[in-house]
């Protein structure tokens, strides 16, 4: 399926519940993201020279290929880590009516990308 191509997952971590949840609303708002489902975990990873760990909130961010520039600037404008995790994976396959409706909700196109 073709269309499936366009689309991808964006995994993002926050702070808090509240800066999670700001920013999903946000990126609704704004069309960058049709779904972005959030959970709690604990992430365990190395900053200053050390080995850290701490509460997060995971954004689990569903949205088209051609947008994701312009999700990861707006995630970098509004993020307060000084380096986020922002990954994008592409999505192989998946069922054509949700991939349709992802389509439907976010923009038609990325600005500048």
């Amino acid at each position: 399926m073709e269309e499936t191509k366009s689309i991808c997952l964006v995994i993002t971590t926050c702070e808090s519940k509240e800066k999670a949840e700001q920013l999903a609303r946000l990126l609704l708002k704004e069309r960058l993201a049709g779904c972005v489902q959030v959970t709690g975990v604990t992430s365990y990873y190395w900053w200053e020279r050390k080995i850290n760990n701490d509460k997060e909130m995971v954004l689990w961010i569903k949205t088209k290929v051609e947008l994701y520039r312009e999700l990861e600037k707006f995630l970098l404008l509004h993020h307060s880590y000084e380096i986020p995790e922002i990954i994008m994976i592409p999505i192989k396959d998946g069922f054509g009516g949700y991939i349709q409706w992802l389509g439907s909700v976010t923009r038609n196109r990325g600005i500048g990308g």
